[in-house]
This record gives structure tokens, sequence and C-alpha cells, in this order.
């Protein structure tokens, strides 16, 4: 026959119990954190945000020596500077000369990009430091440019996300373009040097070749792109996508076609790992900063597989 327990041995059990409960409680948070933040071994971890007011940042840049963070603020029409280490301020400049700034990029020689999306134009800016003096513009065939990349076969091509176009531009002149898109937003320089646009009217992703013809298509299921916005290419050719109405950034191993990971819950908020439209993304090295546009913000964290 089973013999009661004495007191103290009931007491012993139900503290170990308790223990158990109270490491359950305190780990599982993080467990959840991790399973829904990612997949396939993918791990995210906050470092910052980002205290200075900001007005709908959208998409980033890191100066050529990585030590700045440049915001395109769309609200306040600047260019802002951050610390990429801190996100604290550094500078910012631009306003009463852009207007609704949405995507920047750097020329070999160090000139700044901006798609100064409202004044329907590319800004060139010859930067001093932090900041610049405006001396050229790229508009021809465009309206509402949001997207621009600097290409190393010295082309620019330029996103209009009004104009439903990408045009290439050599030595200020059009050379190529690409019609029948729905607001195309960001380009970004794949490692073989072709080009991922986020034609995001039409949720999907495309590889164009260099002279702008369509190679292939990001779309569909695994995905369900929802507006997916701007974009960042790992050295491995791994693709960093912000889809702003999912509310999450996705991870895709483009030449296998598969979603390898997905950061954010899918719903709207604040706080770690949790975003409300995001918009612009960087990485460099395992750093990831992210323009959590509709809270205002930028946010930095660790990844890592």
């Amino acid at each position: 026959m089973r013999q009661p327990l004495a007191a103290t041995q009931w007491w012993q059990i139900r503290m170990t119990e308790r223990v158990r409960l109270c490491w359950f409680c305190l780990v599982w948070p993080v467990l959840l954190f991790s399973a829904s933040a990612s997949s396939a071994d993918w791990r995210f971890e906050f470092l910052g945000s980002s205290a200075t007011p900001l007005s709908n940042p959208h998409d980033l840049k890191l100066s050529p020596d990585g030590e700045v963070l440049f915001v395109s603020d769309v609200g306040s029409g600047r260019v802002v500077g951050l610390d990429a280490g801190t996100l604290g301020l550094v500078d910012a400049f631009g306003a009463g000369v852009l207007r609704g700034t949405h995507d920047i990029d750097f020329d070999e020689t160090g000139r700044m990009y901006v798609a100064d999306t409202h004044n329907g134009r590319v800004a060139v800016f010859a930067m001093q430091g932090t900041r610049g003096e405006l001396v050229d513009s790229l508009s021809e065939r465009l309206s509402g440019p949001e997207g621009v990349l600097v290409h190393p076969n010295g082309m620019i091509y330029v996103a209009g996300a009004w104009s439903n176009n990408v045009v290439a531009f050599r030595g200020g002149r059009v050379v190529y373009e690409l019609k029948g898109l729905s607001s195309p937003h960001d380009l970004e320089l794949a490692p073989d040097g072709r080009i991922w646009l986020a034609d995001a009217g039409n949720d999907r992703i495309l590889l164009l070749s260099e002279t702008l013809q369509v190679v292939s298509e990001l779309s569909g299921p695994p995905f369900h792109f929802d507006g997916v916005r701007y974009l960042d290419v790992m050295p491995d050719g791994t693709l960093i996508a912000a889809d702003k109405y999912t509310h999450t950034l996705k991870v895709i191993d483009p030449a296998g076609g598969k979603l390898i990971a997905t950061f954010g819950t899918g719903k709207p908020g604040e706080g770690e790992g949790v975003f409300r439209t995001p918009e612009g993304v960087e990485v460099s090295g395992d750093r990831l900063w992210i323009a959590d546009s509709g809270n205002d913000r930028v946010v930095k964290y660790r990844i890592w597989r």
C-alpha cells in the first residue's frame, strides 16, 4: 500500500512544481518570440530603438564607412543621419530642398542619390561629411520615384512608383526602361550583378537583367506578399524584404525559391519583434536595421543562424 507523504515531503514537491512553473512562465515568452520570429534556426536579438523624432521613415542606407545610418524621412522631407551603433542623432539635411524622400544610395565617389519622390526626381548630392550639396538631378520619364540603385556597371536605376516603370540612366540619359509595373519600389543589387525589384502593387519581387529584362519572379505561396516595399541582399544572395501590410520581414532563399524565415507577428504593434507597416531594411554582417515606419522609429537587431 502506498504510504501517505509526510508534510515536509509534500511541501518539497509543491515547491518544485512551483519553481518549474515559474521557469516555464519566464522562458516560454522567449521561446515563443524565437519561434514566431523565425524558422530554419534564424534568430533575431533586439539591440535598440531610435529616440530621434522621425516622421514615416522609409529606406535606410549605411554611409560608405559604415558609421552613419542614413534614413529617408518621408514626412519631414529630410535625410536624417543616425549613429549606426547607438541610433543617436548625428545630423540631418535637405529640409526645403527635398520633399517626400524615400530611398538613398551612394556611388563610388561618395555622392548620395536620393529618391526625392514628391519633386519627381532623384537628387544628387556631393557630400561633405554628413551633409550634402545638391549638384545634379535625374527626372526623365519618371513620376514619383521611390527606389534608386547605383550599379557598378555605371548605370543608375530608378523605380518610378507613380509612373509604374523602372528606368536606367547612363550619363544622365535614359538607356533602358521597363514598363507595366505597379508602384515599383526598391532596387537592390544581386551578387551576380542582376537586380532585385520590389514590384509592390503586384505583390511580387522580380529579378531583372542589367538591361531590365525580367528573369524570374517571386510571388504567391509561400511568400504571400502584401505590399512588399524595400529589400536588402546578404553576401550569399539571401533576400530580406519588408512586407508592409503583413507587418513582417521575410527572409528568402531566392535560389531555391524558399521562404526561410518570417520576422514579426503578422499584426501591427510596437515592441520587440513587433512592427507596424515596416518599410526600410539595411543589413551589414550580423546587424539588421529596420525602418518601423508606422511607429516612426528605426530599430536594430542582431541576426544569426
